[in-house]
């Protein structure tokens, strides 16, 4: 392990290099330890590699942007507290996405939304990342574009995802524009692993009160009840994440919108019922608790809270 620590310590050293093929050797045999070499992970980031490696991502040169997310990226798996703690880490992520149908090349966006994906693992990093506007913002932007390779969309609704998991950045998501393309993406993506992820980004969105009129203004609710219907075609996943964002706004709008979705009729109702006789654990669990909302109506208690289920929206 001393041999790689000091071999880890040269090849950071030459990321300072006046030379700018120095430093592209150096940054390309490190993308590739990192990538190979779980235990020299901890030593690259010990050795002062990632400020080096934020920097490099507001290069114009493509290879150097690619080496350096990737780099970050392989991080991750093991120095998230590194890479958080690094002074402007987020702003250089931010820049590199920002910038995903110009100047940065798509795999550079990829193994940064990939990078964020897998620091927001960590649940005290979500309210950190999710306070970030212009990192929400970009991420939508490039589910919304047309121009985005299914790889950058992928790994920015995954990001998505993890920002959504914490029930405070819910509104912050909604506010800056994601429902709309996520449903977009829903309703026209022929990719099932695309649709998997944007419903399930929709689900966590579901979880909070701004939700009800937002996905009301899409249709989202008639997008959703169709996913249950056996006729579509949707893949499990698919329906288990219909069943989950229509607890949860179930839950966040009450009867008004548990009204709305019994007057769908049998469509929903065969839906979920399906579900619970034929899901995973917890798309039972899910919805045998939407199908005791919507059969007795709103004064359903949720047994562990205590609260009625209108009154706590967070699922």
């Amino acid at each position: 392990m001393e041999v790689k620590r000091r071999t880890v310590l040269s090849l950071v050293a030459k990321l300072g290099s006046v030379s700018e093929q120095t430093r592209a050797e150096a940054l390309a045999e490190l993308r590739l330890i990192s990538k190979h070499d779980a235990e020299i992970r901890p030593a690259i980031a010990d050795a002062g590699a990632i400020p080096y490696l934020a920097d490099i991502l507001y290069s114009t040169s493509h290879p150097a942007q690619e080496d350096a997310a990737a780099t970050m990226l392989n991080l991750s798996i093991t120095s998230r507290d590194a890479l958080m703690s690094t002074r402007g880490l987020l702003d250089a992520i931010s820049h590199a996405l920002r910038h995903h149908s110009s100047s940065t090349s798509p795999d550079a966006v990829q193994s940064c939304a990939a990078t964020l994906h897998s620091v927001l693992v960590v649940d005290s990093y979500r309210p950190i990342i999710g306070s970030k506007r212009d990192i929400i913002h970009s991420l939508v932007e490039i589910i919304r574009s047309r121009n985005s390779p299914p790889r950058s969309i992928k790994d920015a609704l995954k990001a998505l995802f993890g920002i959504a998991l914490y029930p405070l950045n819910r509104q912050q998501v909604i506010e800056l524009g994601a429902v709309q393309p996520l449903f977009s993406l829903i309703v026209n993506e022929g990719r099932v692993g695309i649709v998997e992820d944007a419903s399930a980004v929709v689900a966590q969105l579901a979880g909070c009160e701004e939700s009800v009129d937002e996905f009301k203004r899409v249709s989202g609710l008639d997008v959703l009840v169709d996913l249950l219907d056996m006729g579509t075609g949707s893949s499990d996943r698919v329906r288990e994440n219909a069943v989950s964002a229509l607890l949860n706004l179930v839950r966040c709008g009450g009867e008004r919108v548990g009204k709305d979705v019994r007057e769908m009729g049998l469509k929903v109702m065969d839906g979920i019922t399906d579900v619970a006789e034929n899901g995973s654990a917890k798309g039972k669990t899910k919805a045998v608790a939407l199908l005791k909302v919507l059969l007795q109506g709103n004064s359903v208690r949720d047994s562990r809270s205590g609260y009625s289920l209108n009154q706590s929206c967070s699922f």
